[in-house]
């Protein structure tokens, strides 16, 4: 029994020089690894979390919303004293960081390609107030959109100079169009197209010896066979010979809006049928009273001749 006890003892004793030794030359340790490669060794978990998080993690930049440090993974381990490299692993941690900005993006809904990003909402509310204010007339369809981009170089003065100069011409083509179609429109009718291509040879109001009244449209010169188009679309209310007009389309496009397509050669319609805006609907001539191959062509409002130049042929 003394024996054995004895035997205990020297174990025990043997075992205790032997964790004092590994104790005195390892120690308890973090092994830290990114992306699942070891880069060194923490002594302290917790702490070197929180200085990770202090140093790392908590934006430095005024517009960094956050920084991404992924992967970054914890495992106990014992190691040499000297393998100990805290410093080093703060570096590489460092360097694997990313910044993600947050930035305010202006955008046009009706031209989803063009937009602006800035730093800051004030600068975003400015642009848009200012856009607003300037294109009223056309309710630009602006909003404000919170984004974040790994790139703080996209937002800099000549960027969101470009930018807003790309916003606002997008805007102006946007008011331009639609002042055009404002000025082809007659009481809601939008006349989208031009009957033929050529020369004014008479105007709305002239006084000529062809005819004992003042002309009630204009009168476009153009080779024999020319197509007509369908300034609008609309229902063919007439189509045949009409006295002076000769061969005569008419158009009806609703809103006591009329067309009258006049001398035709030939007529590629009939009463009744529906047409698109710009559908062929006969061809240039010299028929009825006429003196020459042209088209004669008029826009009536409740039954009343008005200037086609005020719409077309501006």
């Amino acid at each position: 029994m003394k024996r054995t006890m004895k035997l205990f003892k020297i174990i025990a004793i043997a075992l205790a020089i032997i964790i004092a030794i590994m104790l005195i030359k390892f120690r308890p340790a973090y092994s830290v690894s990114l992306n699942g490669e070891d880069i060194g060794y923490v002594g302290d978990e917790e702490k070197f979390k929180n200085e990770v998080n202090e140093n790392i993690l908590t934006p430095s930049e005024t517009n960094v919303a956050f920084v991404e440090l992924d992967n970054v993974e914890y495992t106990f381990s014992l190691v040499s004293r000297n393998e100990i490299n805290e410093d080093e692993v703060m570096l590489a941690l460092e360097q694997s960081a990313q910044n993600v900005y947050r930035v305010y993006e202006v955008a046009d809904l009706n031209n989803e390609e063009t937009k602006v990003y800035v730093n800051t909402m004030e600068e975003a509310e400015e642009i848009v107030s200012t856009l607003k204010e300037q294109y009223g007339e056309i309710e630009p369809d602006l909003v404000i959109n919170q984004i974040y981009l790994d790139n703080a170089d996209e937002v800099n003065e000549e960027t969101i100079k470009l930018a807003k100069q790309e916003l606002t011409n997008s805007l102006q083509e946007e008011l331009e169009e639609k002042q055009e179609i404002d000025s082809r429109t007659v009481n809601g009718i939008y006349l989208a197209v031009v009957p033929v291509t050529g020369r004014i040879t008479s105007r709305f109001g002239a006084v000529e010896s062809i005819r004992d009244h003042t002309h009630k449209g204009i009168d476009i010169a153009a080779t024999r066979g020319t197509p007509i188009l369908a300034t609008a679309s609309g229902k063919v209310s007439f189509a045949g010979w009409s006295s002076g007009y000769g061969y005569l389309v008419k158009i009806d496009h609703g809103n006591g809006v009329e067309t009258y397509y006049g001398h035709c050669s030939k007529l590629y319609v009939s009463a009744g049928d529906t047409v698109e805006a710009g559908e062929q609907i006969a061809a240039v001539g010299s028929t009825g009273n006429s003196t020459g191959n042209h088209l004669h062509f008029e826009i009536r409002l409740d039954g009343k001749q008005v200037n086609p130049q005020t719409y077309v042929y501006q």
